[in-house]
């Protein structure tokens, strides 16, 4: 095995000034933990971007790797629960946050961080999911334990156009769905439509704010990633027994809304946690990617980039210039 592993490396200087490379490191490097990973592939998400910027609140500690996501084999584990050779892979807890992340060669992780990459599934495909592909199936999962079925009308997704929103609406469009794609991006609408939207909302039709407590119904739920006032207005626009899910803030931390959608329309807010979601539930949703949740499209919503080329990426993703999910090839 080589004594050396390559990895982007994310350092804060004594003034605060914050810097990224692709550098190499000695294996004496990584802290040690249960279970050593060959890195295969990783994933580029808005969280590793706050991390390689240094945001205060997300990462700590540096020098630091991030990358929240991982596939890749066990090179040595010092549990009976793994073995060298086992396919896995790591999402969640505090990996690529203070812990060093996917976006390197090797990985040193805990061994109950891990899942089996579930027959079906290749390493890549893992990581056309990650952690937004787990968000979505944890959306769509609090949709169907909630008996939101295809009948009941359309599904509003926001942040279409991003990595959960994305594959979102492929998932729900493979579970026979109709999907209504919100985005703020109109060059993103033919994308949209590819990949299963029936039809496509102007983010600026529901990011306005109404004084009504209820509006006419529109959806029979939403899988919100943004919330503020387009979380509201999803509220305020889900049929009867509705359920609408949330799994991001970047409208906004607050909802502005009163308590009448929840006890006159019987509305359930369910939030998505993907950090701390325990591994017995998040085995079914891996087994679902690997086979029935699979959206028909899934390697058009991806586009595949070197460990050389993640910096100027996660520039462009903390922008909000990017489209779909990107995915970092390692081996």
């Amino acid at each position: 095995m080589n004594k050396t592993y390559r990895c982007l490396l994310t350092e804060k200087s004594a003034d605060g000034t914050v810097s990224n490379a692709i550098v190499t490191r000695d294996i004496s490097a990584l802290k040690p933990s249960e279970v050593l990973i060959e890195v295969h592939y990783s994933s580029l998400n808005y969280k590793d971007a706050l991390s390689a910027l240094g945001t205060y609140g997300v990462t700590t500690e540096f020098p630091h790797t991030p990358g929240i996501d991982a596939v890749g084999v066990v090179v040595s584990s010092q549990t009976e629960a793994w073995k060298p050779g086992d396919e896995v892979i790591v999402t969640g807890f505090d990996f690529g946050m203070n812990t060093d992340g996917g976006f390197s060669e090797l990985a040193s992780v805990p061994a109950d961080w891990l899942v089996k990459l579930p027959e079906g599934l290749t390493m890549k495909e893992s990581m056309m999911y990650g952690t937004a592909g787990l968000a979505a199936g944890q959306s769509v999962a609090a949709l169907i334990h909630n008996d939101v079925t295809p009948e009941d009308g359309v599904i509003a997704v926001s942040g279409a156009s991003g990595g959960v929103g994305s594959l979102a609406v492929g998932i729900l469009h493979k579970l026979g769905y109709k999907v209504a794609a919100v985005s703020g991006k109109a060059s993103a609408s033919e994308y949209l439509k590819s990949i299963g939207a029936s039809e496509i909302l102007d983010r600026d039709e529901l990011n306005v704010k109404s004084p009504k407590a209820i509006l006419k119904p529109r959806f029979a739920g939403a899988v919100d990633t943004v919330g503020g006032e387009i979380l509201a207005n999803l509220i305020k626009m889900t049929d009867y027994g509705g359920t609408v899910t949330n799994c991001g803030m970047v409208a906004g931390g607050d909802i502005p809304i009163t308590v009448f959608p929840f006890i006159l329309k019987g509305i359930n807010l369910m939030g998505i946690d993907t950090v701390n979601y325990p591994i017995k539930k998040r085995e079914p949703i891996w087994k679902h990617f690997a086979s029935d949740w699979r959206p028909d499209n899934l390697e058009d919503t991806v586009t595949e980039i070197s460990l050389d080329e993640l910096p100027d990426s996660i520039a462009k993703i903390s922008q909000g210039k990017l489209t779909g999910r990107y995915i970092v090839k390692l081996k």
